[in-house]
């Protein structure tokens, strides 16, 4: 009989070994993080003329994929390369109208009580570059990351709609918005809870839009959350 149990031991104790041998190897080492994000942003203008005024809530709305690309042994250290898509709306007092010869005209709403809603929107086609730093381990999912880039897009479509003592007012792909749209990035924090900044470094419209030979250079400032997903 002790023989028997002696056999069952050695028995267990290999199948033992060999299953923590085969733990060992299911762990990567050549591990990649977050793969895709989504995130959503309040939505300001920069560089605004002093007399325009943001109205309502203005979100974006994006989500995309990235290829992440360590470039460390210990793989804390790496570069992404996205694409992503991106949807933006900015309520504002910033009348947009076209004229009778099918030209636009851009003025500023002074009496707030002349209208129900104004705004305009964009949406992106988005190329985002990352220096990722982080904390992660092959076996570690909760870390802390700080990612810092610049993110390139491309205009799709844009609009704007009006409703107020004018009527109802709404047109699309309007030429004098910049047909592309670059700036610098910053997201931050620890697991799945993420701060995301985006700077705008060129004007949401061309130089052709002004208010009294004035040139309008607003740009986009988006602050909200980001949520990273393998």
């Amino acid at each position: 009989m002790k023989y028997i149990f002696a056999t069952l031991y050695f028995l267990t104790h290999i199948t033992i070994c060999f299953a923590q041998e085969s733990k060992i190897k299911e762990v990567d080492s050549l591990y990649k993080e977050d793969q895709f994000y989504a995130s959503v942003t309040y939505n300001l203008l920069g560089n605004k003329p002093s007399a325009l005024n943001q109205s309502g809530f203005s979100l974006g709305f994006h989500l995309g994929m990235m290829k992440d690309i360590p470039i460390n042994k210990s793989r804390d250290i790496a570069i992404g390369i996205g694409l992503g898509y991106s949807a933006n709306s900015f309520n504002q007092d910033f009348l947009i109208n076209k004229s009778s010869d099918n030209n636009f005209n851009y003025s500023i709403i002074e009496d707030s009580g002349t209208y129900t809603k104004n705004k305009f929107s964009i949406h992106l086609i988005e190329i985002p570059i990352e220096f990722r730093w982080r904390t992660s381990t092959p076996t570690d999912y909760n870390f802390w990351r700080i990612y810092t880039g610049f993110k390139f897009g491309y205009v799709l479509t844009n609009s704007s709609k009006y409703i107020g003592d004018l009527g109802d007012l709404k047109y699309t792909n309007i030429k004098d918005f910049n047909k592309f749209q670059y700036g610098l990035t910053l997201s931050a924090g620890y697991n799945t809870w993420n701060i995301f900044l985006y700077y705008s470094l060129n004007p949401i419209f061309s130089q052709d839009v002004k208010i009294n030979d004035e040139n309008i250079d607003m740009n986009a400032i988006k602050i909200g959350l980001i949520f990273y997903i393998l």
